[in-house]
């Protein structure tokens, strides 16, 4: 179902009256954007070639690379290429130097399915032409040098490039797929949050201001926002102040009296379970350039499900680097994937922080593109890690558990019941097809892939039971 689209000015507007200061046209005009290079954060963008024989399969090999080289300061990889309905099969593996030093690491894998984290086919956001094929980011920390190679896969067959559906491309075709590059995101800075914020610590080495931000409208601290960021913080008016970097939590009775109020003091209509409302991270606590992303927010109906993920840029991170970690991932998917914002509606961190993530508010049915053929109707959580032979912290377990107890109790929804998705497209149903799916998946059962890593997966069931009984189920 593709979601209906809402101008993030009119948004605000329509919250005008629950806000300190509502935006006006003079306002507006009064906090346009600065100019692209003053905001923070960078994207590289480098085209591979063709790697020597002694560093790839041997002569004749269409392996690709880049040779180790200097470039300027990034902290997270990825690879992108032109085509999104074509797989990169094959391995892509870099090594980094940390900045200011010689010390190399050693060969790190990016995984490379990536597409199965996509906006639907047929919506607005999958077919704006702007998407590209990519894999998964992978957080290597503050770098200065790289060295990348892209090995075809060979095994039981020439290695050609295949669509989603699988179908082999013709043998003229190249084995890997056209247009590759290497993306090196640089998070930039924000300013600190209270130290109270993070379970793990505010982030080092942050500023005393933003950058991007110029004289304009003032936030819950005192600071200033531009119109984009007044925006995206006006959709969660009802939970926080303008410009709060997290939403407060509130227990079990204060959460379910805030929702008898927002509908007019009706009873009837309460949600009768609901688990108490978590202590989520802003886009403005973590940072957020609102500038990179479409001024418009998505929406679709109703929230029926949620989907677990991993988010396979690696364990090497603290908690205090979480909010650049995500600043990262956001450009990624923005500037390098092509899509219209973060992916995920949530994110989650090791030591169980919950981030918002896609703008358009965090109590809303926010259109994600976390799930191919899901993603309506649905939404997305990403744990920040890999979690293929690494387990899940138990902070984080707790923190989906507490989520999900929360957000999908907010539409009706029970943890531990089924639920029915209808498909838009993948490689495990067919378009239109009615999916009984856990009201709590993981990527997997939506989708054909890996994510979200089966040391996570095997603890959803555990996230299940306990999201319930915050429900009071």
């Amino acid at each position: 179902m593709r979601g209906f689209l809402a101008s993030s000015i009119g948004v605000t507007c329509a919250t005008a009256l629950a806000l300190p200061l509502a935006l006006t046209s003079s306002d507006t005009a009064a906090v346009t954007r600065p100019a692209a290079e003053t905001l923070p954060g960078s994207t590289q963008s480098l085209s591979l070639g063709p790697l020597g024989a002694d560093r790839a399969g041997g002569a004749g090999s269409r392996d690709q690379g880049l040779a180790r080289r200097d470039v300027r300061p990034f902290s997270l990889v990825g690879v992108v290429w032109d085509d999104p309905d074509v797989e990169l099969h094959g391995r892509v593996q870099v090594r980094t130097r940390a900045t200011g030093t010689t010390s190399w690491s050693s060969w790190q894998e990016v995984e490379t399915h990536n597409h199965e984290h996509a906006a639907d086919p047929g919506t607005a956001e999958g077919d704006s032409g702007r998407v590209r094929g990519s894999t998964a980011p992978l957080w290597v920390g503050d770098s200065d040098g790289v060295e990348l190679r892209v090995r075809a896969e060979t095994e039981g067959g020439p290695g050609r490039a295949t669509g989603r559906a699988g179908r082999a491309l013709p043998e003229t075709e190249a084995a890997l797929p056209a247009g590759l590059r290497l993306e090196l995101v640089d998070p930039g800075e924000h300013p600190a949050p209270p130290a109270d914020q993070y379970e793990g610590g505010a982030p080092q080495g942050a500023p005393a201001k933003a950058d991007g931000v110029q004289a304009g409208l003032p936030d819950a601290a005192g600071g200033l926002m531009t119109a984009e960021s007044a925006a995206a913080s006006a959709v969660n008016a009802d939970l926080a102040p303008l410009g709060a970097t997290a939403v407060t939590p509130l227990d079990r009775a204060h959460t379910q009296a805030d929702l008898v109020a927002a509908q007019g003091g009706d009873l009837t209509r309460a949600r009768p379970y609901v688990g108490p409302r978590p202590r989520i991270v802003t886009r403005r606590g973590w940072g957020a350039d609102e500038g990179l992303r479409e001024r418009n927010f998505a929406y679709t109906r109703t929230v029926k499900a949620a989907f677990v993920h991993h988010s396979a840029t690696g364990n090497n991170y603290g908690c205090s680097q979480a909010p650049s970690v995500l600043r990262s991932i956001y450009r990624y998917h923005v500037k390098s994937s092509g899509w219209r914002d973060f992916g995920y509606n949530f994110a989650v961190d090791k030591c169980g922080n919950i981030y918002e993530g896609r703008a358009g508010g965090v109590a809303k049915a926010v259109l994600g593109a976390h799930t191919l053929g899901f993603n309506s109707n649905s939404m997305g959580i990403a744990v920040l890690g890999t979690f293929t032979s690494a387990g899940p912290p138990k902070a984080a377990v707790t923190a989906v558990a507490k989520l999900t107890a929360w957000k999908l109790g907010l539409f009706g929804a029970n943890p531990r019941g089924k639920t029915y998705l209808k498909s838009g497209g993948g490689n495990l149903y067919r378009k239109g097809s009615n999916v009984r799916l856990n009201v709590i998946s993981g990527h997997r059962d939506g989708f054909a892939t890996e994510c979200p890593g089966r040391l996570l997966y095997k603890k959803l069931g555990t996230a299940r039971s306990a999201s319930a009984r915050y429900q009071g189920r």
